[in-house]
């Protein structure tokens, strides 16, 4: 690998950029949550949850809760494993498309074709993060 890229991939600047690209759709979610209330609850309706009041905060928690670990590189297996989970819970309970046909079915697949794709880069992420502290660390 060319040394200038092994300096791009190593700098702390990028990886901050990293962190926060995977955490856009968590805390831009976690917070509509919060501040679009109403509709929030008539989601979580939708999907069948309730006490809805109850889920629409648990969710706004686990992905803002996570986001922060993630974002300031605390905890970060923590927080990227909650998002991770949390993600793969909607698919099982939300988009069910193996409930569904035509139309329907199609679009839950793509959501959760989405979601198994974050959940990779969310596995990244911990695996990236593992390995820079290693080597800030132990310099391996």
């Amino acid at each position: 690998m060319p040394l200038v890229i092994a300096k791009i991939l190593e700098s702390r600047t990028l990886w901050l950029i990293a962190r926060i690209l995977i955490l856009v759709l968590f805390v831009s979610s976690g917070l509509a949550k919060i501040f679009d209330y109403e509709n929030s609850l008539a989601e979580m309706r939708a999907a069948g949850l309730h006490p809805d009041w109850f889920f629409n905060i648990a969710s706004a928690f686990v992905m803002l809760a996570g986001s922060f670990l993630v974002l300031f590189n605390r905890l970060l297996w923590l927080g990227s494993t909650a998002l991770a989970v949390f993600l793969f819970l909607t698919i099982v309970v939300v988009h069910t498309f193996w409930n569904y046909s035509g139309e329907e079915a199609k679009i839950a697949l793509f959501w959760a074709i989405e979601h198994i794709s974050v959940i990779g880069g969310l596995v990244a992420i911990a695996i990236a993060g593992h390995f820079r502290d290693l080597y800030y660390t132990q310099k391996i």
